[in-house]
């Protein structure tokens, strides 16, 4: 994949990411040309000009035609050149567009592990920063990059047409610029790729840092937290500027011999035109033509670096956009019967760690199982793979009869609700982060479900109540109010199955006991899959699933798990030993 991505060039990107926008880059192209055209007249204008005053022409009438058609070819430029840098400005920002919806599109594809493995900083950084930066580029490279290159071509063709050995001679200083800047870009993919990774790093280390202020000003790690931070910004600063240092020499060389046609067109033309081989007026336009000849191909050199980093800028995108997403078609191939669930043979690993394995586990539609386990037993990850946030290594996952891989992930999402003990809330009111369950709810609707799920009370007892804005990722609400309005938020959804991991974990006893209460009514009928870390919550389940070390280790009611005498029947002594200890605790 990383030989492909180097052999792809910016036009391929364009084109790619443009979709049905790219017409209109062409569009820009063409008019752009157009703009060169009227940029280069003047230049043969004036020829004319000094021919007829060399031939003795003194009919002013001439010269002022000559100075308006001059005038009017400057002001036709600038107008095509205006409109074609508008054209491209507006397709690149559609581009742009595109892009980041892809990007998205795909986060919602892909495994969770994979989001999980890549820093929120560096997929952030790719999302925002890196695709923003690829906008100045984009927007002028079109325009910008077609008149700097075509009009030396044409100024080139005319030269030759006056005289093919002047024509080789307005290229003489080009060699010299070319190998200047051939030897700054020698080394180029290294210094770029240490900017690019102190650059991930900077935004990593931020990410973290601003995450974790409430944990570093807790345990007084601030100092040493922030010199991370600062370490990561002076590296990122030096990569760039060590980068730039090494640039100076070869680029200002290039720069300033590149344009500088006349250094050998002067003296060898004068030498032409004194023996006689070279027309004078010829030398004089050939002057003219030769000093424009150069610039603009030292410009269009200025943007090797530029699509040089929006190459790989987009070869990152690339390869975030060709990760291995989960295997689902994109339209179902059959539909459950009901919302019974089936694993066989379930085996799972995080990268080469296998946490699962073999898992054989028969739901019944329209009961309540509830998977207890020791910490890093897999019953998470066991919820999470029915869940369909990753595939199974081996084995099948079945919802009524139907391999969920068989089913696409918009059918299969609106079957399953899952809430995690990490619940996210967005930056948005009460009101709309429960309505998100399913957007088309009342308001009317919203408020009942907070009822029947037992969290209408609190909620009042906010600020504004349910127009109560949560704050970034549910920041202004506590960890037991954000999870109660994740549970109403899946019932709004209104799933067949309901998947509730550790969804209480910090909620209070009393107010667990009314989530139990509520989510109960709320699920008749529905199959719900409960993780709790409080066994006696769980003790009603139709059945209860022991996990340990990856595999099932045993299963049944909770009295018949009592009387095996087995891993469960320790846990259970373990809790009620601690909830001993605790309302002794209480009592004292």
């Amino acid at each position: 994949m990383g030989g492909q991505t180097k052999e792809k060039n910016i036009l391929h990107y364009i084109f790619k990411y443009a979709g049905i926008y790219k017409s209109k880059y062409i569009t820009s192209m063409i008019v752009a040309f157009i703009g060169v055209v009227f940029a280069l007249a003047p230049y043969i204008l004036m020829g004319q000009v000094v021919r007829n005053l060399v031939n003795g022409n003194k009919e002013i009438s001439f010269y002022i035609k000559m100075a308006i058609f001059i005038s009017a070819c400057w002001v036709l430029r600038l107008l095509f050149h205006t409109i074609s840098t508008n054209i491209s400005h507006k397709t690149t920002f559609k581009l742009i567009g595109n892009v980041r919806k892809a990007l998205c599109d795909k986060l919602s594809r892909l495994p969770l592990g994979t989001v999980l493995d890549t820093p929120s900083g560096a997929m952030k950084n790719i999302i925002v920063e890196r695709v923003d930066s690829t906008e100045t580029t984009l927007a002028h490279l079109v325009p910008e990059f077609t008149a700097n290159i075509s009009a030396p071509i044409i100024m080139f063709i005319f030269i030759i047409r006056l005289d093919w050995r002047m024509a080789l001679w307005s290229l003489a200083t080009l060699p010299i610029a070319f190998a200047a800047m051939a030897y700054m870009f020698k080394d180029y993919e290294t210094p770029f790729k240490r900017t690019q990774d102190s650059t991930k790093a900077l935004n990593d280390t931020a990410v973290e840092y601003i995450g974790g202020i409430e944990v570093i000003k807790a345990f007084g790690k601030a100092e040493s937290s922030y010199e991370r931070f600062v370490s990561a910004a002076n590296e990122n600063a030096a990569s760039f500027v060590d980068w730039m240092r090494s640039c100076i020499v070869p680029h200002a060389f290039a720069t300033a011999i590149g344009p500088a046609t006349l250094l050998a067109v002067l003296p060898v033309g004068a030498l032409y035109a004194l023996n006689g081989s070279l027309d004078f007026v010829d030398f004089i336009n050939i002057l003219i033509l030769a000093a424009g000849l150069a610039s603009p191909l030292v410009v269009a050199m200025g943007y090797s670096d530029d699509i040089g980093k929006a190459t790989a800028i987009f070869g990152d995108i690339d390869k975030v956009l060709e990760e291995k997403e989960l295997a689902r078609p994109e339209k179902s191939k059959a539909y459950p019967a009901d919302n019974g669930i089936e694993l066989k043979d379930v085996k799972f690993g995080y990268k080469d760690e296998e946490v699962l394995h073999g898992i054989n586990l028969d739901i019944k539609p329209g009961t309540i199982t509830a998977l207890v386990g020791p910490s890093g037993s897999g019953k998470s990850t066991v919820a999470r793979l029915i869940a369909s946030l990753w595939d199974a290594d081996e084995g099948s996952i079945k919802i009524g009869g139907v391999d969920i891989k068989d089913m696409s992930l918009c059918d299969y999402n609106n079957m399953v609700a899952y809430v995690s003990q990490d619940n996210f809330l967005f930056d948005t009111t009460v009101r709309e982060n429960i309505r998100m369950g399913n957007p088309s709810a009342t308001n009317a609707q919203v408020e009942q479900i907070a009822k029947d799920s037992g969290c209408y009370d609190f909620i009042m007892g906010l600020e504004k109540g349910f127009d109560t804005v949560v704050g970034g990722s549910g920041a202004h609400l506590s960890g037991g109010e954000r999870q109660r309005i994740a549970i109403a938020r899946a019932m709004m959804k209104d799933a067949k199955i309901v998947i509730l991991d550790e969804a209480t974990a910090y909620t209070d006893p009393e107010n667990e006991a009314v989530i139990q209460a509520s989510v109960a009514k709320l699920v008749k009928g529905k199959t719900l899959i409960v993780i709790a870390h409080r066994l006696s919550t769980i003790i009603d389940s139709d059945n209860i699933v022991v996990i340990n070390d990856g595999n099932i280790e045993e299963m049944g009611t909770h009295k018949e798990l009592l009387d095996k005498k087995g891993l469960y029947s320790k846990m259970w002594e373990a809790h009620i030993s601690a909830k001993d200890s605790d309302s002794e605790g209480g009592v004292a």
